[in-house]
């Protein structure tokens, strides 16, 4: 497993493909937040509404954390299918 504890706010989290996933707002608990202004709303193949919130991706999707990035096991597209979105109210 990846040494989480070297996440940091405003690393880029890219999938295992190379693509965006979104930038690290912060780390709660098991999960990473991501920025609401970029979390993963623009990846490719994924649907619904991700803009004006803060999604989460679970720590164990993290493969590597590697100078300014955490690179992800699946592929982008994958990973913003399983986020975690905040729950409203």
């Amino acid at each position: 497993m990846a040494d989480t504890s070297a996440i940091q706010e405003h690393m880029e989290v890219i999938g295992a493909d190379g693509v965006h996933v979104g930038t690290v707002d912060k780390v709660e608990g098991e999960r990473i937040k991501l920025t609401k202004k970029d979390s993963g709303a623009q990846v490719e193949g994924a649907e619904g509404s991700h803009s004006g919130h803060h999604h989460y991706i679970s720590l164990g999707l993290v493969a590597e954390v590697e100078g300014d990035k955490v690179r992800l096991s699946a592929n982008a597209d994958v990973a913003v299918s399983f986020e975690e979105e905040e729950s409203e109210g």
